[in-house]
């Protein structure tokens, strides 16, 4: 009489199999975790959650600071508005640099689209005569005091460019050299936040 738990060599290759199977998918499941945990611990972040520019954390309040117009009428932040502003702030005589990278903000804001009528950039001080002029451009006065809020404005190697949250908080800053498109990627992002 045959024993009652013995198993066919059909069964036992079946068997196999679903062993095989189910330690596949314990790995799988368990390994993905194990990879994951690593990857948090060991500092990894995904490229997509990276800004291009420095992030201040917490960001720097420039509200107290007054801003005035070419024409000295004041400038408000008006947060209700909802406008991001591109700020820069180049020393005196810096002709070439400065209009290479007014085009170069320029073309980021009309790259905006419908977004571009909730980006301003601010211009502190005089702009030379070949800036071209944008929709989007507004002059502001020269303000010492708010110059020297800016962090690292008086960078050796060109300018830099901030981008200041509708409240009047500094929350990036792009160094000389930066590419422009990663201001416009930043600046998206944020905009979708309204």
């Amino acid at each position: 009489m045959p024993h009652m738990n013995a198993l066919t060599p059909e069964q036992l290759i079946i068997r196999k199999r679903g062993r095989r199977v189910l330690l596949i998918i314990f790995a799988m499941f368990f390994g993905s975790m194990a990879l994951a945990g690593a990857l948090r611990f060991s500092g990894w972040m995904p490229q997509v959650n990276r800004n291009h520019g420095q992030l201040f954390e917490p960001p720097l309040d420039l509200r107290q600071e007054p801003l005035r117009l070419a024409d000295g009428s004041p400038y408000e932040w008006n947060p209700a508005a909802r406008h991001w502003r591109i700020v820069l702030a180049p020393a005196a005589e810096c002709a070439p640099a400065c209009v290479t990278l007014s085009q170069q903000l320029d073309t980021v804001w009309q790259l905006f689209g419908h977004n571009a009528d909730n980006v301003e950039i601010l211009w502190l001080g005089a702009p030379p005569e070949q800036v071209t002029a944008s929709p989007a451009l507004k002059v502001l006065q020269a303000s010492p005091a708010f110059r020297a809020k800016l962090p690292g404005v008086d960078d050796p190697a060109g300018i830099p460019v901030y981008v200041i949250d509708p409240n009047g908080f500094v929350v990036l800053r792009y160094a000389p050299g930066f590419d422009p498109g990663g201001l416009r990627t930043d600046l998206s992002r944020l905009l979708k936040l309204k």
